[in-house]
């Protein structure tokens, strides 16, 4: 649903970056520009963005959890155009609902062009419980720990990186600590050397 009573931002088909692929929606919202692509085409995508449109500098990968998301009980969003009113409850009911997303888990992959004006673009792939997605180590070398990341925090498999472990959790460590399913509390406080 987009328009009235939806936080859904306008996309359109194809890009404006010629040669991103076919399939690719192009998401101009809140000053940014995002490319979703399907994890088949993200590769060909990622080294378009960076062979052909100077793309050259992968600063994050951010993977988000949306188990839940625009399901009942979930608050609408108040805002004007000068921002939201922080004196104003910002939950007053469902004025707007947040728009639904096409599956769980997004992963976005923040790109930077190293040149006058820094252009910056969002390319974005979304996956389901139990879907992989391709590396882009190839393309930009930086994505080594972000992906590891994205493995040991929401579980997010990974398909063709050289060193699939974890990185910021205890290698024994069970679950992936950021998704929305993974149970909160209970867990003792463990320091290094204990045991």
């Amino acid at each position: 649903m987009t328009g009235v009573g939806s936080t859904e931002p306008a996309r359109s088909e194809g890009t404006g970056f010629a040669g991103a692929g076919a399939g690719t929606a192009r998401i101009d919202a809140h000053g940014e520009t995002t490319l979703v692509v399907d994890t088949t085409r993200l590769v060909e995508a990622a080294r378009h963005l960076r062979d052909e449109l100077g793309f050259n500098f992968l600063s994050d990968v951010a993977a988000t959890d949306y188990l839940g998301w625009g399901g009942r009980g979930v608050s609408g969003y108040i805002g004007t155009a000068g921002g939201r009113d922080l004196n104003q409850p910002s939950t007053q009911g469902f004025q707007r609902l947040p728009w639904p997303k096409p599956s769980r888990f997004s992963i976005s992959y923040h790109l930077l062009g190293l040149r006058a004006g820094a252009p910056r673009v969002r390319l974005q792939v979304w996956i389901d419980e139990g879907e992989s997605v391709p590396s882009v180590i190839s393309i930009w070398p930086t994505a080594d720990w972000h992906e590891r990341e994205a493995w040991d925090l929401f579980g997010i498999r990974v398909d063709g990186h050289p060193n699939p472990r974890r990185i910021l959790m205890d290698d024994d460590w069970e679950g992936h600590p950021l998704r929305k399913d993974y149970p909160i509390g209970g867990e003792p406080v463990r320091f290094s050397g204990e045991e």
